[in-house]
């Protein structure tokens, strides 16, 4: 008898810990980016913060989401995917909006400079109206071009500002376009074995490199400002979570090799914490990172 109830009991915990290890990889990924989320909205500053790592994940969690129609991996991990979408264009549209909020300040300062209000009695036929958000200011003709060369959009088929938009519908519409087009070619290619795996190889490659344009931000303003050192932290420790439940799950072998690069690259961001310790004022930001 006594072995019966251990076994029940076994079984029971088992059930316990299953459940929540799979509870832990819905949330576990979003956890890192509050730390940054809330960084972000209290210095209003978010420039050391790489919204290709925004790009990377939604890439790479489309292409997981596609790869789970040809491939019925557990089911916590296309919700992960799903959530980790919606928390990716959160910190998008925050991004946005600080930035374009910065820029309106930026504006009403030229603007309203004492040189410009001298300008402005001299004639009023060289003022022009400017849109800014929601408000409209009167400016005179010189400025209009510094004002309105900072905006860009999707539409404007820019490569050069290619994921630097700064409308938050911009990166939305691309983006549907993105899902769009990969659910029309799964559907047309979803019995092509060899295809669907490589879907499923960039999906989690892709993911692996998510800390790849931060890096670079970092190296290039030498620099680690503006970057949740929490955020970085609870990266390396959920992918080190997340690619031992691979390996424990049995989950296909892109997942936990391209786990494991991805727990090297997050100790490389660690490693430039510490390297750069020293260089924390904020720093020229380089356009292409």
């Amino acid at each position: 008898m006594d072995w019966i109830i251990n076994d029940e009991l076994g079984l029971t915990l088992g059930h316990v810990v299953g459940w929540a290890a799979a509870s832990a990889m819905v949330v576990g990924g979003v956890i890192p980016y509050i730390p940054q989320y809330r960084q972000i909205k209290q210095t209003q500053d978010p420039e050391g913060f790489s919204l290709h790592v925004c790009l990377a994940l939604l890439i790479a969690n489309t292409l997981r989401i596609l790869f789970w129609f040809s491939k019925r991996y557990e089911l916590p991990l296309l919700v992960q995917s799903i959530v980790m979408n919606l928390t990716m264009f959160l910190m998008v549209h925050l991004c946005v909006k600080v930035r374009r909020n910065n820029a309106i300040m930026r504006t009403r300062e030229r603007v309203f400079s004492g040189e410009d209000l001298n300008r402005r009695g001299s004639s009023k036929s060289r003022d022009e109206r400017i849109g800014i958000g929601d408000g409209v200011i009167t400016a005179p003709a010189g400025q209009i071009k510094r004002g309105t060369s900072s905006k860009h959009y999707l539409t404007d088929f820019d490569m050069k500002y290619f994921w630097q938009w700064t409308d938050f519908q911009s990166y939305l519409d691309f983006m549907l376009v993105v899902w769009a087009v990969g659910a029309a070619i799964t559907y047309l290619m979803l019995s092509v074995e060899w295809f669907m795996e490589t879907v499923g190889f960039f999906a989690v490659f892709t993911e692996a490199m998510l800390g790849a344009p931060q890096f670079v931000r970092n190296y290039h303003n030498k620099s680690t400002h503006g970057m949740s050192i929490h955020m970085v932290i609870m990266w390396t420790l959920g992918d080190i979570f997340k690619t031992v439940y691979f390996v424990l799950r049995s989950a296909p072998t892109q997942f936990w090799v391209c786990g494991s690069l991805q727990v090297s690259l997050d100790l490389a961001i660690l490693l430039q914490v510490y390297i750069y310790r020293k260089n924390q004022a904020p720093r020229t930001v380089h356009r292409g990172d």
